[in-house]
């Protein structure tokens, strides 16, 4: 019996996957894992919405087909959460959505996997992509 492991993907991991020229970097698998289905993405409009203006900035040099097919999937494979308010204070408050869809599931065991862990409180459920493929690997063997 597999878990089913949820994962907020932060939109500096997506975009470091999309950047990276390397197959075996971390961020690169854990956008794989979404792809396989290992991970299934949580997400919100405004998560959406985020990947899609960060994605097509100009300087990333993206091509559209590519951010279309990674928004897709994260909205195919992915669960829509709709998470109440937890008042916390973020350095940046444009990533409350992240922290709050992955609390609204921590009944699930729901992670965040970030690269700006410091953006979010010290909390065992925000691991970086590196963790999160750690975390993948062990329950694959369990």
């Amino acid at each position: 019996m597999t878990m089913d492991i949820y994962a907020v993907i932060d939109t500096n991991v997506l975009l470091s996957a999309l950047l990276s020229k390397k197959e075996d970097a971390a961020t690169v698998k854990v956008l794989d894992a979404v792809f396989d289905g290992r991970v299934i993405p949580l997400y919100h409009q405004a998560i959406l919405a985020e990947y899609h203006e960060v994605l097509h900035r100009e300087k990333f040099h993206l091509q559209e087909n590519l951010i279309r097919k990674v928004i897709e999937a994260i909205r195919q494979f992915g669960v829509e959460v709709f998470p109440q308010p937890t008042g916390a204070a973020l350095i940046d408050m444009d990533d409350l959505i992240f922290y709050e869809v992955a609390m609204e599931k921590r009944d699930d065991e729901a992670y965040l996997v970030t690269g700006n862990q410091r953006h979010y409180p010290f909390r065992d459920f925000i691991v970086s992509p590196a963790e999160m493929i750690a975390i993948i690997e062990t329950a694959g063997r369990n």
